[in-house]
């Protein structure tokens, strides 16, 4: 059982998912699940997806038919098999340790909640690959 299931609800982000999903492979607390929940979107974040679950086993893809991001959570949290959940959405990226840093203050303080800051970004500066 990994010690968090990490859900990222997917719907038409392709323009921002590798880097979401880049910030989530990369992260250095590496006892999780991923669950990304594409919500049929219509553009190539479904293709990105089965990239990553292809290439790290931690990923697991599910692809529904639109029914919009409430429902995608749900779908995931039935199939999270990890002690803690973690919620970002798809246009989202953390710092490489945002995971261990939330996996840290769950387990020295016995947590059942888990919240952080973040910050906004008004102007996009993002490049593709």
């Amino acid at each position: 059982m990994p010690f968090i299931s990490l859900i990222i609800p997917v719907y038409n982000g392709e323009k921002y998912l590798r880097r979401c999903l880049d910030s989530v492979a990369g992260q250095t607390f590496r006892d999780m699940e991923i669950i990304v929940v594409d919500d049929g979107s219509s553009d190539g974040s479904l293709a990105i997806c089965r990239e990553y679950e292809a290439a790290d086993a931690r990923f697991h893809v599910i692809a529904k038919e639109n029914s919009g991001a409430s429902d995608s959570r749900n779908r995931a949290i039935a199939q999270a098999s990890g002690e803690y959940l973690q919620f970002m959405d798809c246009d989202d990226w953390l710092s490489e340790d945002a995971s261990e840093i939330f996996a840290g203050a769950a387990k020295r303080y016995d947590s059942d909640l888990v919240i952080a800051d973040f910050y906004r970004v008004e102007k996009d500066v993002y490049t593709e690959k």
